[in-house]
Order: C-alpha cells, then structure tokens, then sequence
C-alpha cells in the first residue's frame, strides 16, 4: 500500500466511524454500553482513528507538486480570511448551540436566534469545512486535499445528517429551530455576530496562525506578511 493510498484508508476511516457510531450505530451500542461507555467506545475510536490519519498524512512525502499555485498574495488573503470567519464561527458555537450533547438543547432550540446563529444554525461544522478550503488553496497537494476533504465531509455531511437526529430528538423544538435558521451560512448574518465573538474569533485566529509557524514551519495569517 502507497502511503497516499493508506492516507486515503484512513480518512475513510475516520469519517465513516464518525458517521456510523454517530447514527445507526449509537441507539444500539447505547442500549448495550450505556451513556458513559458508549462515550468512551466513541472517544477512543475518534482518537484513534485520527491518529491514524495523521501519522499517515505524515508518512506521504511533502514534496509533490500541488495540482494549482496557492502560493500567490490574493489566495493567501482570501485564505487568511477564511480561517477568520472559521474562528468566529467557532467561538460562537460554544455557546446556546442546540446541536451540541447539552441538556439544555431543547431551551437553546426554543430560544430567540443570536449571535452566529444568524449565520447557520451550524456554525461549528461551517467554520471546519471553511479552514479545510482554506488549507486547500493554498496547498493543494493530494496529501492536503485528502485530508481536508476528510474534515470538510465529516463536518458539513455530518451537520445534515445531525439536522435528521435533532429532529428525532428533539421533535417541535428543532424543528420550529431549523425554521428559524438556515444550514447554508447567511454572509449579511455576521453582521450581527456580536463584538465579544468578534474579538474571541480574531484572539483565536491570531494564535492559532501564530502556532501554525513552529507546528508546520510557514507563517500564515497576518503573521505571513509580518514574518514576511
């Protein structure tokens, strides 16, 4: 087996035990394990299979020649702007997010629409799959497409699938919810994400794109043009 090929595997992998302990499989293994076990069976298979895939993505040689130049100042810039809007989208899916295993789900469900909720009723899964494209333009080598579009699969066909799971769970409450917000983002919506997100997402931009320097050895963000 190539180590493109094993990377491929793994992916594969990764996404199809989320996908499957995550639906069909959970009312069954719950049944059998319980809450806490079935969480712990979840959590070591996640791990485990993401480790796979990373120690595999490491394993296929760096150098190939991406299938498209990222290399250019606008695509770093569209990029940098992408993983923005994830980190905002992320720091404010934190918070009276419906999607997320909370007991208060259902209250969250009935609740008014705020913050980066205008944007998508998954704001989580949406600022995955946006740092995926990001890292995508800017590197497409079949190493970093696979696995971007490993995370870009589990996270944006994952969220469609949970809106059939919610619904099951939660019945009128996710429904009157999803009525209220949209799965596909809503640009004009991060208007009305709040400052306090803002400034969480940007706090977290800056750092994660300050650790990309001595965890993948190239500046990104505004560090780019800073190091630069």
């Amino acid at each position: 087996m190539t180590p493109l090929l094993e990377l491929i595997v793994a992916a594969t992998a990764f996404v199809g035990t989320h996908v499957l302990l995550s639906h069909p499989l959970r009312a069954p293994l719950v049944a059998r394990l319980g809450e806490k076990g079935f969480s712990a069976v979840y959590a070591v298979i996640a791990l485990a299979t993401m480790a796979w895939m990373t120690e595999a993505f490491r394993a296929v040689p760096a150098g190939a020649v991406p299938l498209w130049d990222g290399s250019g100042a606008a695509v770093w810039t569209v990029a940098s702007l992408l993983t923005l809007l994830a980190a905002v989208l992320l720091i404010g899916s934190l918070r009276g997010n419906p999607a997320l295993p909370d007991p208060r789900a259902a209250q969250h469900a009935a609740a008014p629409v705020q913050g980066v909720f205008h944007v998508t009723r998954h704001p989580m899964m949406w600022g995955f799959g946006l740092w995926a494209l990001a890292h995508a333009l800017v590197a497409g080598t079949p190493r970093v497409l696979v696995l971007t579009a490993a995370i870009a699969l589990l996270a944006l066909g994952g969220a469609a699938l949970q809106d059939g799971k919610k619904a099951a769970q939660l019945g009128a409450d996710w429904q009157a919810w999803a009525g209220r917000t949209s799965y596909w983002p809503r640009p004009a919506g991060l208007a009305r994400a709040g400052l306090g997100t803002w400034l969480g997402g940007t706090v977290l931009w800056l750092v994660a794109t300050w650790g990309h320097i001595p965890l993948a050895y190239v500046p990104a963000g505004p560090w780019r043009w800073i190091a630069g």
